[in-house]
């Protein structure tokens, strides 16, 4: 069940409205695990993959940010996720420490394995990301996957 709240002010309480849905209500258990990487001159590339299971895995990129000790230079990070077999990186953050030292995300949902590189720039470039794993009951994963 998931409660929507209605934003505009009144002189009455707020009204909340309760709708339910199949596949929310469906999920037994929700996982929430922050991961986070270090990309640098020594260490150009970082994976993350998850188990080849039946649960379903979100992956959210957060934040990509430059370390204090970064050199004055411009660093590009490029993500090569599984998503319709991309055969190349697709450059997403490109930082330098005197304008651009941090870049923030809302909702960039990335699908397992995901291949981080730097492309440019000897970092250090700081990745922080959440995996989301849910795994299902009352039918197969893989069919409440697909709902």
């Amino acid at each position: 069940m998931m409660l929507v709240m209605s934003s505009w002010r009144s002189e009455e309480p707020m009204q909340m409205e309760a709708f339910s849905d199949p596949a929310s209500s469906s999920v037994l258990d929700t996982v929430c695990v922050i991961w986070g990487c270090e990309l640098n001159g020594s260490k150009k590339t970082a994976l993350f993959q998850v188990e080849d299971d039946l649960l379903e895995h979100q992956f959210f990129i957060h934040t990509i940010c430059l370390s204090a000790e970064s050199s004055n230079e411009m660093h590009v990070v490029e993500v090569k996720d599984s998503i319709a077999n991309r055969s190349h990186a697709v450059p997403i953050a490109t930082l330098c420490p005197t304008c651009l030292p941090m870049v923030s995300f809302s909702g960039f949902e990335l699908v397992p394995p995901v291949t981080f590189t730097l492309s440019s720039g000897q970092g250090p470039v700081f990745i922080m990301g959440q995996h989301i794993t849910c795994k299902y009951h009352g039918m197969s994963a893989r069919r409440a996957c697909l709902l």
